[in-house]
């Protein structure tokens, strides 16, 4: 039998004690039964939080050896995973929202994709086939306003930016990433901009997606980044100067 592909999965948290615990045992869980066909391992990555994630997550790494935590000093989510992408080894990376609003039984295939040609890998709330639960109009309707913009001012393809659920080969960390400006929010749209306008090929996993109440994402302010963020990609087109997939 060959080598199984390794998949490093990055966690993003900021002041998670009520939740990191059970999301990482129900995520290890469903990856020790239904991911078999990889070499996993997960990467806590505690963005400068003020209460007990940070031990919580070395309590949990102490535990079960699939699973290591990093500590930032700084907040920000696209801090967090290129921070933990750019340092892993493996042949995939991946990021989830510690909340798990997105289904994990989309996360196989999501991955899979990858071995098939694509090079990025998203889970869209907005695809043919998805479901979204429980989430309030204004939100909704704010993501769909945001995607259309994109579309309309970039002239792309993928139909979600923003949900917490995503993988890439080592190719796109290794050319892509170092380009990616934004340590926050934005990371995500800016991430798919660049892929692709420099021609690598984008797969989108149609989601169940369950809204979590308790986020502590502010839309406005995040609405607030993501306007300035599109502003400056319009100005830069940094995709003129990423190395583009060769055909």
């Amino acid at each position: 039998m060959g080598k199984k592909p390794t998949v490093t999965i990055a966690i993003p948290v900021y002041n998670e004690e009520q939740e990191l615990a059970t999301s990482i045992a129900t995520l290890t869980n469903y990856l020790a039964e239904h991911f078999s066909d990889f070499d996993w391992r997960i990467v806590v990555a505690d963005n400068a939080s003020t209460d007990a994630t940070l031990a919580i997550g070395r309590q949990l790494a102490k535990k079960n050896p699939k699973v290591s935590v990093i500590h930032l000093d700084q907040k920000g989510r696209g801090r967090a995973v290129k921070r933990v992408w750019q340092q892993a080894d493996s042949d995939v990376v991946a990021y989830m929202d510690v909340d798990l609003s997105s289904d994990l039984k989309h996360f196989p295939p999501m991955v899979r994709a990858l071995l098939r040609g694509y090079d990025v890998a998203i889970g869209s709330r907005n695809a043919h086939g998805a479901r979204v639960y429980g989430r309030n109009v204004l939100r909704n309707m704010t993501s769909k306003a945001y995607i259309a913009l994109i579309k309309l001012i970039f002239w792309v393809h993928f139909s979600d930016a923003q949900c917490g659920f995503k993988a890439v080969t080592r190719r796109v960390v290794d050319e892509i990433i170092p380009h990616v400006r934004d340590d926050e929010w934005f990371f995500d749209s800016e991430l798919l901009l660049l892929a692709e306008k420099s021609g690598y090929r984008i797969y989108e996993e149609p989601v169940t997606w369950i809204d979590n109440p308790g986020s502590t994402v502010r839309v406005w302010k995040t609405a607030q980044g993501d306007l300035a963020g599109l502003w400056r990609l319009f100005l830069t087109r940094p995709w003129k100067y990423t190395n583009k997939k060769s055909s």
